[in-house]
């Protein structure tokens, strides 16, 4: 059935109508700024717009790719992924700057670990020398206590 020139004036003013208002980021809920929903705000349905009113649908996806590009965001959900996005980007080199950094960090934990074990080590060394030298004086003391004390023993 073919349409009235009225007919087709009106649903030209809904599509048109619609067109502003999601490009004003009016989006229904359960919508976007995207055909399907064009052709379901004007009331018609996608294979229609598509057939009949193509050159609308086009105009919609230029205006919409312009708004786009001047940094106008009219779909709401589209501007928080892309805000999500870029949240993203960053949180992930945010990750890989903190992973880094942590395998830096073990590296030198390990590191000072071992100087520490070496410190240790050397600082054992030292005390065993240490006592050694202390039964050896403690040993020679004795031991010219002892001889201080015999001569005396046996003049008495």
């Amino acid at each position: 059935m073919a349409l009235s020139h009225h007919q087709r004036d009106q649903i030209e003013r809904r599509i048109r109508a619609a067109i502003d208002r999601l490009l004003a980021g009016q989006i229904p809920p359960g919508g976007a700024c995207d055909v399907k929903t064009l052709a379901r705000e004007a009331g018609i349905s996608r294979a229609s717009l598509y057939r009949t009113w193509g050159h609308l649908k086009d105009e919609f996806e230029k205006r919409r790719t312009a708004a786009w590009a001047a940094g106008q965001q009219p779909d709401p959900r589209e501007a928080r992924i892309a805000r999500l996005r870029d949240v993203n980007q960053r949180l992930t080199g945010k990750l890989a700057h903190t992973h880094t950094e942590f395998t830096q960090l073990k590296e030198r934990h390990r590191l000072l670990l071992s100087v520490l074990a070496a410190k240790d080590d050397e600082l054992q060394r030292l005390r065993r020398q240490l006592d050694q030298r202390d039964t050896v004086g403690n040993l020679r003391g004795s031991m010219r206590s002892s001889t201080a004390l015999s001569p005396s023993r046996t003049t008495t």
